[in-house]
C-alpha cells in the first residue's frame, strides 16, 4: 500500500492529470475545427474570406482570361457549325444551365451561404439582374448586326463609362496616371482591332445601348462583392432568376423566328450544352475577378485577350494583321504592363495604410483599457 499511495502521490497523480489535460486540449482543438468549418461552409463571413483566400486577383483574372477564350471558340462552333443564330435564346440557355447547376450545388450544401436580406436591398439586386440581361443579349445582338471592328470600338468606349459612372454613383475617382494609361490602352486597342467600321442602323443602336449596362454591371458586381459578405456564386444565385426573367421577355422581341423549328438533335444539343458550361465558368469567373479586383482592371483583362488571341494567331498560325496592327497590341500591351504596375502600387499603399491605421486603432485600445484600468483601481482605493 506504501508504493501505491507513493505512485499516487507523485508521479501517477501528475500522470492522470496531464492525460485530462491532453484530452481537454485535443477537445478544444476539435472544437474549433469543427468552429472554423461551420464558418466557412454556413456563414456568410466564413465563405467571403474563404473565397479570398482561394482566389485571388491573379487567380481570378487567370481563370476569367482561359474561359473566355474557351467560350469564344464554343460560341463560334454553336453559331457556326451548329447555326443556332438566336443570341438571346443562347444566353438563356447559358442562365437556365448556371441555374440548374447552382441548385445542385446548393442541394448538396456546396452553395455559399448569402448575407441577411437586410444587409442588401432588393433593389440593388434586381436592378444587377436587369442590367446583366440587357448586357448579355445586347452584346451578342450587337456582335451579329456590327462588323467585328464596329463591336470592338463599342467595347472600348466601355472603359472611360465605368470612370463616369463608378463617379457618380459611389464617388470614385481614378488617378489622373490611370486615366492616361486606360487611353493609351483603348488607343493601342482600336489600332490593333478597328479595321472595318461596317454598321447598320439598327445595329449601331444596340451597339450604343450595350455601353451604359455593360459598364453598370460590372461596376455592381464589384461594388457588392466588395462591399458587403457577398461571394460569387452566392450572388450569381440571387440574380440569375432576375436575368432569365428579363431573357424571357427580350427573346421574342430581339431573337428571329424559327427556335422551336430548329433541328435540336444529340449532336447539336451536345454542343449548345458544351458553350452553356463554359457560359456558366465565364459568369463565375467574371464575378470572381470583379470581386477581388475592380470593373476597370476586368475590362483591361478583356482587351489584353483581344490583343492575345490576335497575336497568338499572327505567331502560331502565320496570320497578318498588318504592321499597323501589331504596333497598336504593343502599345496597348505597354499600356496595360503600366496599369497593372499603378494598380499594385496603390494596393500596396492602401495596405499599409490599412495596416498603420489597425496598428493606431488597437494601439488607442489598449490605451483606453489601461487609463479604465487605473480609474476603477483609484475609485477601489478611494471606497477603501
Amino acid at each position: 500500500m506504501g508504493v501505491w499511495d507513493s505512485i499516487l502521490r507523485g508521479g501517477g497523480r501528475r500522470f492522470i492529470k496531464r492525460k485530462d489535460s491532453d484530452t481537454g486540449e485535443a477537445g478544444r482543438a476539435l472544437e474549433e475545427l469543427r468552429g472554423s468549418l461551420y464558418n466557412d461552409f454556413h456563414t456568410s463571413e466564413g465563405a467571403k474570406r474563404k473565397q479570398q483566400r482561394l482566389c485571388g486577383p491573379i487567380v481570378a483574372l487567370t481563370f476569367n482570361f482561359v474561359v473566355a477564350v474557351g467560350i469564344i471558340m464554343a460560341n463560334k462552333m454553336v453559331m457556326g457549325t451548329v447555326g443556332f443564330n438566336f443570341p438571346v435564346a443562347l444566353s438563356l440557355i447559358h442562365y437556365l444551365f448556371a441555374l440548374a447547376l447552382m441548385a445542385v450545388l446548393k442541394a448538396l450544401y456546396l452553395l455559399p451561404i448569402a448575407p441577411p436580406s437586410k444587409s442588401t436591398p432588393f433593389s440593388s439586386l434586381f436592378a444587377l439582374g436587369a442590367v446583366m440581361s440587357f448586357s448579355t443579349g445586347l452584346a451578342n445582338i450587337s456582335l451579329k448586326h456590327n462588323s467585328v471592328g464596329f463591336y470592338q470600338m463599342s467595347k472600348i468606349a466601355v472603359t472611360p463609362t465605368i470612370v463616369v459612372a463608378d463617379f457618380i454613383l459611389f464617388q470614385k475617382k481614378v488617378s489622373f496616371q490611370k486615366v492616361i494609361t486606360l487611353a493609351v490602352v483603348s488607343f493601342g486597342v482600336a489600332v490593333a482591332t478597328v479595321t472595318d467600321l461596317e454598321f447598320n442602323f439598327f445595329g449601331a443602336c444596340v451597339a450604343l445601348a450595350w455601353i451604359i449596362p455593360s459598364a453598370v454591371n460590372k461596376i455592381l458586381w464589384s461594388n457588392l462583392q466588395q462591399s458587403g459578405n457577398w461571394t460569387a456564386l452566392a450572388l450569381m444565385w440571387k440574380t440569375t432568376p432576375i436575368t432569365i426573367f428579363f431573357f424571357i421577355i427580350l427573346m421574342p422581341l430581339l431573337d428571329p423566328p424559327g427556335l422551336l423549328s430548329f433541328n435540336w438533335d444529340f449532336k447539336n444539343g451536345s454542343m449548345i450544352i458544351i458553350s452553356a458550361l463554359f457560359g456558366f465558368l465565364l459568369q463565375w469567373s467574371g464575378a470572381l475577378a470583379l470581386g477581388a479586383t475592380s470593373a476597370l482592371a476586368h475590362v483591361v483583362l478583356g482587351q489584353f485577350k483581344t490583343i492575345v488571341i490576335m497575336l497568338s494567331g499572327y505567331l502560331a498560325f502565320n496570320s497578318d494583321p498588318g504592321f499597323t496592327s501589331l504596333c497598336g497590341a504593343v502599345i496597348a500591351l505597354v499600356g496595360m504592363s503600366v496599369y497593372t504596375y499603378l494598380g499594385m502600387k496603390e494596393s500596396a499603399t492602401s495596405g499599409r495604410r490599412n495596416s498603420l491605421s489597425s496598428r493606431k486603432n488597437s494601439h488607442l485600445m489598449k490605451s483606453k483599457v489601461i487609463i479604465d484600468g487605473e480609474s476603477l483601481e483609484t475609485e477601489h482605493m478611494d471606497s477603501v
